[in-house]
C-alpha cells in the first residue's frame, strides 16, 4: 500500500509510538466489541478513525489490526475496503478468513488490486458466480487453476465456457475442467478436439450420453413430421438430431457409391483423395467441414467415433486408417500406441453415444451452443456454411493434402 507522507504534526519518533501502537490496539478491541456492547453507528464511526490512523501506520501494525479483525462477523465497510487493498500478505488474512466479507467487497478487491490477491481469493471457501465469473474474467492461469482446484466455489455457465474457450491455448486447464460438476456435454465435446488422449477418454467415459429418454418420449412424432412432409424446420432438426439412423440415405442416390462401405473400401483401396472423402462425409450423415475434422484430427478417436455412429466394423475402421497412412505398428514392431487408442476407443462406445458426440460436432445443435463454444469449435471458421462454401472446400483441399497425395 503506498503511504502519503505524514505531516510534520503526525510524524514521530521511532522511540515515542507506545501510544500510537496502543491506540490502534484498543480502537481495533472497541471495533471487535459484540453487538450488546456497542450499536452499529458506534462501531462505524470508530472504524472511520481506525481507517485515518491505519493510512499512517507501518506494515506491521496493519497487518495486527488485520489480523485482530478477520474474524468478526461485523466489519466497518470503510475498514474492510482498506485492508483488502493493502499488501497482499495483510489484505490475504481478510481475504481467508473474514466471512463478513460480502460478493461486493470481493469483486470490488478483485476489480481493484493485483493478480496476487486474484490468487488468495481463488482458494476462499464457498465463492459465489459472482465472484468466481470476476476472478475468470482476468485470464490469468494460476488464478483459473486455483479457482477450478475449489471445489467449494461456484461457477456460472458463462464462466465454464470462457474457460474451456481459453483451455485451447492452455491445455493445462483441460484436466481442471473435466473435474468440475459444472461442465456441461456441449463444452466438454468442444474441448475434446485439444485435450490430450487422457482428457478424452475421460470425456467419453463421462459425458458420451445416450438419447434412449428422448428417442421413447418422441416415437409417436416421427409419425407426425413425416406426415406434415418434414416441413417444419424447427422439429425436423430436433429429430434429425434424436433418431437412431445416422446415415444420410438421400445421399446415397447422388452417390456414386452404393453406400458408406463401398466408399470406405475405395478409400482403402486407393487412398483417402478429397472426393472420396467428401461422399464419406456425406454418407455419414455429416457437413464435408466436420468430415475433414475428423478425418485429420492426430489423436485418431474422432475416427473412431464416426465408424462406430456409423454402424461401420472394425475392419472398416482399419481401412480409413489405412487409407490415411497412419502407421499400425511402431519401428520395433509393437502396436502403435496411437492405433491401440482408436481401437479402444471404438470398442469402449456405445452406438447411441457415439451419435451423441457426432452430432454434437457436426453442430446439429448449433442454436444450443453459445457464441464462445461455437467461435471455440469452429476455429476461425465463418458462423454460418453451406453445403459449398469456400470454408468447407478449402478444408476438403486441405484433407486432401495431408493424406491423399
Amino acid at each position: 500500500m503506498s503511504e502519503p507522507a505524514p505531516t510534520p504534526e503526525e510524524a514521530a519518533p521511532q522511540g515515542a509510538l507506545r501510544a500510537r501502537h496502543a491506540l490502534l490496539k484498543r480502537l481495533a478491541d472497541v471495533v471487535s466489541l459484540p453487538a450488546s456492547r456497542i450499536n452499529a453507528f458506534e462501531r462505524s464511526v470508530t472504524g472511520d478513525l481506525l481507517v485515518e490512523m491505519l493510512r499512517l501506520a507501518s506494515p506491521e501494525d496493519r497487518k495486527r489490526v488485520a489480523a485482530r479483525l478477520a474474524p468478526l462477523a461485523e466489519l466497518p465497510n470503510a475498514l474492510a475496503r482498506m485492508l483488502l487493498r493493502d499488501e497482499a500478505d495483510i489484505a490475504g488474512l481478510l481475504i481467508e478468513q473474514c466471512a463478513s466479507l460480502s460478493d461486493a467487497d470481493l469483486v470490488a478487491c478483485a476489480r481493484d488490486t493485483q493478480a496476487e490477491h486474484r490468487f488468495l481469493m481463488a482458494s476462499r471457501r464457498g465463492l459465489s458466480e459472482v465472484v468466481t465469473e470476476t476472478l475468470l474474467s482476468f485470464g490469468e492461469s494460476q488464478v483459473i487453476e486455483a479457482v477450478l482446484r475449489n471445489s467449494s466455489a461456484r461457477l456460472s455457465q458463462v464462466a465454464v465456457e470462457g474457460v474451456v474457450s481459453l483451455s485451447r491455448s492452455e491445455r493445462q486447464l483441460c484436466a481442471h475442467l473435466l473435474k468440475r460438476p459444472e461442465l456441461r456435454p456441449s463444452g466438454a465435446y468442444v474441448m475434446f478436439w485439444w485435450c490430450g488422449s487422457d482428457d478424452r477418454r475421460t470425456i467419453l467415459q463421462r459425458f458420451a450420453v445416450s438419447r434412449e429418454v428422448m428417442q421413447e418420449v418422441v416415437e409417436d412424432v416421427f409419425a407426425m413430421a413425416a406426415e406434415e412432409n418434414w416441413q417444419d424446420p424447427v422439429s425436423r432438426k430436433a429429430l434429425q438430431f434424436i433418431e437412431r439412423r445416422q446415415r444420410n440415405r438421400a445421399a446415397i442416390e447422388k452417390s456414386p457409391y452404393s453406400g458408406l462401405e463401398q466408399a470406405v473400401e475405395a478409400a482403402a483401396l486407393h487412398g483417402l483423395t478429397r472426393e472420396v472423402a467428401t461422399e464419406i462425409a456425406y454418407l455419414a450423415g455429416v457437413k464435408p467441414v466436420t468430415g475433414a475434422k475428423i478425418l485429420g484430427d492426430p489423436g485418431g478417436e474422432p475416427l473412431a467415433i464416426l465408424c462406430k455412429a456409423t454402424g461401420l466394423s472394425k475392419s472398416a475402421l482399419t481401412g480409413l486408417w489405412r487409407s490415411m497412412r497412419r502407421p499400425e505398428t511402431s519401428a520395433d514392431g509393437s502396436p502403435d500406441p496411437v492405433w491401440e487408442r482408436v481401437q479402444v476407443t471404438y470398442d469402449m462406445l456405445a452406438v447411441d453415444r457415439a451419435q451423441t458426440v457426432l452430432r454434437y460436432w457436426n453442430w446439429s445443435l448449433s442454436s444450443a451452443l453459445t457464441p464462445a463454444l461455437l467461435r471455440a469449435i469452429r476455429d476461425g471458421e465463418e458462423d454460418q456454411v453451406d453445403d459449398y462454401s469456400a470454408p468447407e472446400r478449402a478444408a476438403m483441399l486441405a484433407l486432401a493434402e495431408n493424406f491423399g497425395r
